[in-house]
């Protein structure tokens, strides 16, 4: 029963109440639930942006503007929807301490996805240094490697004519692996723990059907369990990384108490494969798609990080956040919010915002001004793990397309259902090695 009313409450009356609007004509409405969005939300952007800066359609605002996006997740007149300094009104938090609090998540507190300072200071001064650029540089090598034995297995794979997906055999597994080692979580659980992510990353959407809903949960609450014994293997055995470091500050004062270091744990290993896994699959669609900039870029490897901030601009692994007015406030020129109102950022929109990308549509890896995207947010949020996936999309893409120059589609790749994240979740190849390793 409580997980019904926890249904009801974060999505079934979300889905009823947009399901009206979208019937009744209102184009907002799709953005926010209509499956048939996530193939190509694009040409929706482009009309939300022609419709305002601000766009109400009776439940949130949106935006696609690059500067009101960019804006609104500066400003310190907003919060994080659903944290402490966003609450609901009296009545739904009535309901929701009915339905009771469900497994932790990323979205619910305290996710430093869902808290605002001090909590958020707090959290990330913890785990800053496991993300500096020094220590990306340092994994920049281990990450090569591991690229190097992924793509070696689907060689031999190939070599014995099975066939490949680029998703399961490579994209996937490459980030899942340099951030189980970076945790210390045993690597051989790295399928286990990106089924466990891709039913929590379910949570992150609105209007979610009761068994998305359950799976979600179902998952979220096994990646919880696995989580609580793994703590107690690592306070027997300390190790040098960063969830070592998390676990052992627990119970000081002023440090972690047991949900609080359970879910950054949780998002930590989440996120540090999930914006990845999209990254490199949405570049080789993009690439295999365009291979006129691929030969851009075997001209000049010099190129690569730009084209990884291309790929990030052009089709965003995140394509939307939120944010709760904690006042009333001109954030932009022309966007007014009311205290209490819930903005949803159109992050791939306003990556797509011709007042900053000139032919925004258009891929182009030698693109000036690539990296003004908004991908990674911005703010006291932008993401910890930006320059980790960074890293790991170039040299992720730039191994397959040494490897495998001649990369081809084996047949039409499979979007993943979520409309949060937007990437792959099949895409079968044709390899084509120019060399195959012994």
């Amino acid at each position: 029963m409580r997980q019904a009313i926890r249904w009801g409450i974060r999505h079934g009356m979300i889905k009823r109440a947009v399901a009206r609007r979208m019937r009744a004509g209102d184009p907002t409405a799709r953005l926010m639930i209509d499956p048939a969005v996530v193939a190509d939300p694009f040409t929706h952007y482009d009309d939300l942006r022609e419709r305002g800066r601000l766009v109400d359609n009776g439940i949130v605002l949106h935006t696609a503007h690059h500067d009101v996006a960019t804006a609104i997740l500066r400003s310190p007149d907003l919060g994080v929807v659903g944290g402490p300094s966003g609450e609901a009104p009296a009545a739904l938090r009535l309901l929701v301490r009915a339905g009771g609090p469900g497994p932790l998540g990323p979205v619910t507190p305290p996710s430093m996805l869902s808290v605002d300072a001090p909590d958020h200071t707090r959290y990330r001064k913890l785990v800053t240094r496991a993300f500096t650029a020094r220590a990306v540089a340092a994994l920049r090598s281990r990450t090569e490697e591991v690229a190097t034995g992924l793509l070696d297995e689907m060689a031999a794979r190939h070599g014995r004519g099975e066939g490949a997906d680029l998703i399961d055999d490579y994209a996937a597994l490459l980030p899942a692996t340099v951030i189980a080692e970076m945790l210390g979580a045993p690597v051989d659980m790295r399928r286990q723990f990106l089924e466990w992510g891709a039913g929590g990353a379910l949570s992150l959407d609105a209007g979610l059907s009761w068994s998305e809903f359950r799976r979600s949960e179902r998952d979220l609450t096994a990646l919880s369990a696995w989580m609580q014994d793994h703590f107690e293997h690592i306070r027997r055995n300390p190790g040098d990384n960063i969830l070592s470091t998390l676990v052992h500050a627990h119970g000081a004062e002023g440090k972690l108490n047991d949900d609080e270091l359970t879910s950054i744990a949780m998002l930590l290993l989440a996120a540090g494969f999930e914006t990845t896994v999209n990254l490199i699959g949405n570049g080789a669609a993009l690439l295999t798609s365009h291979p006129e900039q691929l030969d851009l870029l075997r001209a000049d490897p010099t190129r690569w990080p730009n084209a990884v901030e291309e790929i990030l601009r052009i089709d965003s692994p995140v394509q939307r956040t939120g944010r709760i007015a904690l006042r009333d406030t001109e954030i932009a020129e022309g966007a007014r919010m009311r205290a209490g109102r819930i903005v949803v950022i159109m992050l791939g929109g306003a990556n797509r915002d011709p007042a900053v990308f000139t032919d925004p549509g258009t891929f182009d890896v030698t693109r000036a001004g690539a990296g003004d995207h908004i991908a990674f947010s911005s703010g006291i949020h932008y993401c910890l793990g930006a320059g980790l996936a960074k890293m790991e999309g170039e040299v992720g893409l730039r191994a397959l397309f040494d490897r495998f120059p001649d990369l081809a589609p084996a047949g039409p790749p499979h979007r993943r259902p979520t409309r949060v994240l937007r990437g792959y979740d099949a895409m079968p190849v044709h390899l084509r090695p120019a060399t195959v390793s012994a």
